[in-house]
């Protein structure tokens, strides 16, 4: 299958549908199966369109926003979004790009994941009405399936001379390191969803992170194998920041969705201190204002381009949280970063136990993003730039515990006069 490539930012002059245009504009595609053909359906009228979010936490991170904004704005032009959440293929494992299996969940847990996920998505496409969104769990095809016949129906339209060629695949076994035969099955799964979805709801498009594009290919090429369908395909990019780190990824500094796991404050602190670099293309990605206002905005220099992350910061809370947060979250920001105010809310709730089993600074620090690594925070605390409590800590050694808890079990934490935290132990 012809893999096109799409730079983000920039539309193509020969497309005929809006919708690619808009998420081309907007810096939402990277990747495309067939792109005549999907423009030209796209162009006939509305389509069903799917995303994926497999239940390994109990909440979505902003590298989800990605996919998640892409159907969104497929949705205001006219097109029908499915979310599936993966309590199926999720007791499995999505090997793609990862040199070690993924720990396996029990049911409980990834019922769990499931119910905070659910709570992620609701907010960000709508499901109103007969034509709204749908949420569905692939756990309702892919758990009555009994082996023997899911070989039989499925394995034999799959080859693993094409599975091995593809990326995901192919980085682990180049890197010798062991992918079972379970992980293996993975993208087959993720293939019958597809072919399950098209079948159900005559979901005819797949929009997945960049490193789903083997699996998206297989879904595509099995439809045609299975159905006689004619599917497409569409991959975001990989969210970085300007510097090219990757963003939401990592369990220790994720930018969670849900409010459980990160506070709407908290989400608001993270998109202000976004860096100068970065704001502009934010603001396309994941903000709804006009083209040319974000283009605007990202012209602002010095002082008026910390409106600009300010208007970033409000757009996108307002998307995952509610203008009602927002609302607050903005003026909560007015007010520290004018040094005129304190935090009364968590911005961030870690787990008790982490205090009896040794809580370090600089993993404090990690956790709740105000460093990616223990380097970068090891260097905030010798320059002096941190305090516990208001108190400067010059230790990179030392520990949290029990005693430096506040009323309600909280941590006020900050580094210079604008980031602040205040953690929240349960």
């Amino acid at each position: 299958m012809t893999r096109h490539m799409l730079e983000a930012g920039k539309p193509a002059t020969r497309l005929k549908s809006e919708t690619l245009q808009v998420l081309l504009e907007r810096g939402l595609v990277n990747q495309a199966s067939d792109l005549e053909a999907l423009d030209a359906r796209l162009a006939e009228g509305p389509v069903t369109v799917y995303a994926g979010f497999d239940a390994t936490a109990g909440s979505l991170h902003v590298g989800h926003l990605m996919p998640l904004m892409a159907m969104r704005w497929m949705q205001k032009l006219g097109h029908r979004p499915i979310a599936v959440l993966g309590g199926g293929t999720t007791q499995v494992g999505d090997p793609s790009f990862r040199n070690e299996a993924r720990p396996l969940l029990n049911d409980l847990q990834i019922s769990a994941n499931v119910a905070g996920i659910r709570r992620c998505i609701d907010r960000l496409v709508d499901m109103s009405g007969e034509d709204g969104a749908i949420m569905v769990d692939n756990a309702e095809w892919l758990t009555e399936f009994r082996f023997l016949e899911f070989l039989r129906d499925y394995g034999s339209q799959f080859t693993v001379n094409r599975m091995v060629t593809f990326e995901s695949v192919k980085s682990r076994l180049e890197a010798q390191s062991p992918l079972t035969v379970l992980e293996f099955c993975y993208m087959m799964l993720q293939a019958v969803d597809f072919l399950e979805l098209s079948r159900r709801y005559n979901c005819e498009m797949q929009i997945g992170g960049s490193d789903q594009w083997g699996n998206i290919v297989n879904g595509i090429e099995l439809g045609r194998k299975a159905d006689g369908r004619k599917l497409h395909g569409l991959t975001v990019p990989l969210l970085t920041t300007a510097g090219g780190a990757k963003m939401g990824k990592t369990a220790a500094g994720a930018v969670w969705l849900h409010p459980e796991h990160l506070s709407p404050f908290g989400f608001w602190q993270f998109w202000r201190n976004t860096a100068d670099a970065d704001v502009g293309r934010f603001l396309r990605l994941f903000t709804e204002l006009p083209i040319n206002e974000v283009e605007r905005l990202s012209l602002l220099q010095g002082n008026e381009l910390n409106e600009a992350k300010k208007i970033l910061s409000t757009q996108v809370t307002a998307i995952v949280h509610g203008a009602e947060e927002a609302r607050t979250a903005l003026e909560q920001g007015e007010a520290l970063f004018s040094g005129d105010g304190d935090l009364t809310d968590p911005t961030h709730v870690l787990p008790r136990e982490c205090l009896s089993e040794g809580l370090g600074l600089l993993e404090l620090l990690v956790r709740i993003g105000f460093a990616d690594t223990n380097g970068e925070a090891r260097r905030l605390v010798e320059g002096g730039g941190v305090r516990l409590n208001r108190q400067v800590i010059e230790d990179v050694r030392r520990q949290i515990s029990v005693g430096d808890l506040q009323a309600e079990d909280r941590l006020a934490v900050a580094v210079g006069k604008r980031r602040k935290a205040l953690v929240g132990f349960s």
